[in-house]
């Protein structure tokens, strides 16, 4: 098959170059396709008219391919001028197993980005030789999930690539000081990823303040071994950060006033910072013009504590709060001293109807305003926002239950520019309202009405949405195949559908988003009961889609995963949990084929060990969800995960645990594989859809 696709791209890359080059006559190949290597190697009386293009021309060829990889391995597979030219063009790279690494480090000389989160193992020596390769070159390493290296093998980066600016660190559990010190060497770094690096200690994180000058973007989110005294320290030394996250870690008041003066800080995000009181916050007071991102998630932020933000901080943008308690009028009215402000997030936040009516009057220049989760929102209110801000192209109220028509009405007539609207589970809208929405907002490209009571009248006014890529319908029980149909008449650039437990939903609908929808990626057929081959049948039309889930579609078998296995190959997330009639069957095409497959959850299908292997074979492979296959022997599990190369997250029966040896557990794990043991019951049947609806309102209630 390899040979027949290289015979192709030749001939189609010498049609496409025939009106491009004056005075080179391009020829078609012949129809006897030769062996690759014979082409390659053997010594061809006529020259290779390829040879005659010049590198930039090839250079501009490859800049127009797509981002994939296999795209570009493909052009390489040509000749041996083409591979040469794919091997010099090349800046970023992802490689998928660690034993390559010698001949890609000798084949591509001029990396500048490292992508090294697929290899889990990563050893001193193997960072020594990156940096003796490509070290001039190298500018950004991301080593957010590997381990096995120590402070030996980032000297040895932070000595040979002098052009480095960026290195991801993140989830590295066991990074110690001696490490961050190592780091601190890399004196022209400008982004630091340090996310869950738990051992990091003042001394460490002091090592990067002092040797880590041009630092502009750290990320210090789960560093639990900082205090005031390393965060100051950054905050004194490194004089030129933009970007810094410092969510999650014990910073207290008494660091905040250096950080808020850093001269050009422009982004701030301080959630769960719970040493992080209101005296902390009046700290802002001092001023810091150059903020224009501030994202604080406080159990209470008081009058006088906004005020001081807003007073310090007159040019921010944007401006999120959650859990900050409640919002009053004096609190919202206090915003209006931002002239500058375009976003404001409240989420789990208590408003009051005199508190919104402030913001309306305080804000009428916004772009964006979240109100998700937040209670005490009221027609009235709202209606009184969102007529200040006619100007608003994204919108979230979700879960704002006591809003009724009277607020979609307004909104509709006031934000006619809406290019996001969500609203999930806003119970009080009645299915009429939707229709003002297709009506009024037709330059909406998401649009979230999960848990609502949309019917397929409002699909049809919704479906003048043409420009529409994200839509979530899912737990609508109101939504029949009409609806659906005329979406997919009506919205040709659909990107993303969710469609989970639409109960009245067939074939026919999804037929009709197969046809008309060629642009999908993403669609959710979770607990569509009624939902059968001929639906997949259609969908594999659709050559872009990556993500398909088909939890308990029990009608489904082999037949319509072959057939997406044969048309989508672009598939990345897969689940068919409690699709009890697919077997390895469908699970072996569906390995050969869809190689870009890193996620797939085969509960309670009847696939085997034999399918199980299969899927072995496929190197972007990266989680697997594993509960009760009758046909999955310890035997077979064992030999899968052996085959395995690379990081792998498994989720598996705790029975397993005691069925495999204990060495070979220790063994995967030591090459990077992540079990996740889980105590599930058995629960052979999908529950029905209006039962499930009202267990899980019982418990949303009871919460």
């Amino acid at each position: 098959m390899g040979k027949s696709i290289t015979l192709h791209n030749r001939t189609r890359i010498s049609e496409a170059l025939e009106t491009q080059v004056p005075g080179v006559v391009f020829t078609k190949p012949s129809g006897d396709p030769c062996p690759l290597k014979k082409h390659r190697f053997s010594e061809d009386p006529k020259p290779n008219l390829f040879d005659a293009l010049s590198e930039e021309l090839l250079f501009l060829i490859l800049d127009h391919l797509d981002s994939d990889d296999l795209d570009k391995k493909s052009f390489s597979l040509v000749c041996r001028s083409f591979y040469a030219a794919e091997s010099r063009h090349r800046r970023t790279l992802r490689p998928l197993r660690l034993d390559l690494m010698p001949a890609v480090l000798s084949r591509y000389l001029s990396i500048s980005h490292l992508d090294l989160s697929y290899c889990p193992r990563i050893s001193d020596g193997v960072l020594a030789s990156i940096a003796t390769a490509v070290g001039p070159s190298l500018l950004s390493i991301d080593l957010s999930r590997s381990r096995s290296f120590s402070h030996f093998g980032l000297g040895s980066l932070a000595a040979s690539c002098m052009s480095l600016v960026e290195i991801n660190l993140s989830n590295m559990n066991d990074l110690s000081d001696a490490s961050a010190a190592a780091i601190g060497r890399a004196r022209n770094l400008e982004k630091l990823w340090l996310t869950n690096c738990k051992l990091l200690t003042d001394m460490g994180i002091g090592c990067i303040a002092v040797g880590c000058r041009k630092l502009k973007l750290l990320c210090l989110k789960f560093c639990l071994g900082l205090t005031d005294l390393g965060i100051g320290l950054v905050a004194v030394k490194c004089r030129e950060i933009r970007n810094l996250d410092l969510s999650h870690t014990t910073v207290t008041k008494k660091c905040l006033p250096a950080i808020i003066q850093l001269p050009y800080l422009e982004k701030l995000t301080l959630v769960n910072c719970h040493y992080l009181d209101e005296e902390g916050l009046v700290n802002f007071k001092l001023g810091s013009k150059s903020l224009e991102v501030l994202d604080i998630n406080c159990p209470y932020v008081s009058d006088d504590a906004l005020s001081s933000i807003v007073k310090g901080a007159v040019n921010l943008r944007q401006l999120i709060l959650a859990h900050c308690g409640l919002v009053t009028y004096c609190l919202a009215n206090s915003l209006q001293r931002l002239a500058k402000l375009e976003t404001i997030k409240l989420e789990c936040c208590h408003l009051t109807t005199p508190g919104l009516l402030a913001l309306g009057s305080s804000c009428n220049s916004l772009k964006e305003l979240g109100l998700r989760k937040c209670s005490g929102v009221t027609d009235e209110g709202l209606s009184f926002v969102v007529s200040k801000n006619k100007g608003l192209t994204k919108l979230d109220i979700t879960r704002c239950r006591t809003i009724t028509d009277i607020s979609i009405a307004s909104i509709t007539s006031s934000c006619t520019s809406l290019m996001s609207l969500r609203m999930e589970s806003c119970v009080l809208v009645s299915k009429q309202a939707f229709r003002m929405i297709g009506e009024h907002c037709p330059l909406l490209e998401e649009l979230d009405l999960t848990d609502n009571h949309l019917d397929d009248q409002g699909l049809k006014s919704i479906s003048n949405c043409r420009k529409l890529l994200i839509l979530k319908i899912g737990l609508c029980m109101n939504v029949n195949d009409e609806g659906i149909i005329q979406i997919g008449r009506g919205c040709p650039m659909l990107q993303e559908l969710d469609l989970y437990r639409s109960i009245g939903l067939t074939d026919t609908g999804i037929i009709a988003i197969g046809q008309g929808c060629p642009m999908l990626q993403t669609i959710n057929l979770a607990y569509c009961t009624e939902i059968t081959d001929n639906a997949l049948r259609s969908l594999s039309k659709c050559s872009k889609l990556n993500t398909l889930e088909l939890r308990g579609c029990f009608r489904v078998s082999n037949y319509g995963l072959v057939a997406i296995a044969l048309g989508c190959k672009e598939i990345v997330k897969l689940d068919i949990k409690k699709c009890y009639d697919i077997t390895d069957v469908g699970i072996v095409p569906l390995a050969h084929l869809c190689s870009r497959l890193r996620q797939i959850n085969l509960s309670y299908s009847s696939v085997s060990d034999f399918g199980l292997l299969a899927l072995a074979s496929i190197s972007c492979l990266r989680s697997m969800t594993i509960f009760f296959l009758s046909g999955l022997t310890p035997n077979g599990l064992a030999t899968a995960l052996l085959t395995f190369g690379g990081s792998k997250k498994v989720k598996l029966h705790i029975s397993f645990k005691s069925l495999l040896s204990q060495k070979l557990i220790t063994h995967l794990e030591e090459r990077g594989c992540i079990f996740q043991w889980r105590d599930k019951r058995f629960q052979a049947e999908v529950d029905d859809n209006e039962v499930w609806k009202q267990r899980s309102q019982d418990l949303m209630t009871f919460v």
